[in-house]
């Protein structure tokens, strides 16, 4: 069975007091009202990292990410952080190449091969962001300009690194616009990432990843899409930061 999966991605928002309150509310609902086997991920600025890991570190529910870190181990980068520096304070995920990061500061496949491998050489583990803007869905070209992103950045991975990746696909043109994919839409693309992790790995490595859909998931459609065969959870952005909302998704599977 894959693992499912739903991560809440907090992007730049919330001061520490807000994080902690957010996150105790989280932990309680969690801890009160879930009783599947889902994994919830809070991914919190960097500068919560700390205390928000001290306020779940007694749930076995729920673990803790960051949002992006540098592809080098140390050195001269002001204003970076390291793999390393993560997993000191507890992080257990980080997510890389979510559309905002390569859209605004320009990371590319390239740059993010090296962020996974320095991400599982410290013993984290990736949750790894791919998608398309509405020009290339448009245009008819997605399952292309998606699989060139999975094989440029995670095909140099070796078996067992592989099972350790989650993929999140994020429609593009549906963050922070409204829109959503169709249960149809993300079905037929979670199918695709699926057949392309088989067609290289192999079947039985391909079912043990977890895909899930990063666009625009809220209460009143996480269900639905939950229930696709192949969507394995969500990536959630403005629900995570309210706690009815995100734990409602988290009890939609």
């Amino acid at each position: 069975m894959r693992q499912k999966i739903v991560a809440g991605n907090w992007k730049m928002n919330n001061t520490l007091d807000e994080g902690l309150k957010l996150t105790s509310e989280i932990v309680n609902m969690v801890n009160d009202e879930v009783n599947t086997d889902v994994k919830v991920i809070l991914a919190p600025p960097f500068v919560h990292l700390t205390q928000v890991k001290g306020l779940v570190k007694d749930s076995e529910k729920i673990s803790v990410s960051a949002q992006n870190c540098n592809e080098n181990d140390k050195g001269a980068y002001t204003g970076e952080i390291s793999a390393e520096m993560l997993a000191s304070v507890g992080a257990e995920y980080v997510i890389l190449g979510h559309s905002e990061r390569r859209e605004y500061f320009g990371e590319t496949n390239e740059q993010l091969a090296k962020k996974i491998d320095i991400v599982l050489a410290n013993n984290l583990k990736p949750i790894f962001c791919c998608g398309e803007s509405l020009e290339v869905r448009e245009n008819g070209l997605f399952k292309e300009f998606v699989s060139n992103q999975i094989s440029d950045s995670l095909f140099h991975l070796g078996e067992e690194d592989l099972k350790k990746v989650v993929i999140a696909y994020e429609p593009i043109w549906a963050i922070g616009t409204g829109k959503t994919a169709s249960t149809e839409q993300a079905q037929e693309i979670h199918a695709v990432i699926r057949e392309l992790l088989a067609e290289r790995y192999g079947a039985d490595v391909a079912e043990e990843i977890s895909i899930l859909y990063g666009g625009s998931c809220k209460p009143s459609n996480a269900p639905e899409l939950f229930a696709c065969k192949d969507v394995d959870g969500g990536l959630i952005g403005g629900a995570s930061l309210k706690s009815r909302d995100f734990l409602d998704i988290i009890k939609s599977f």
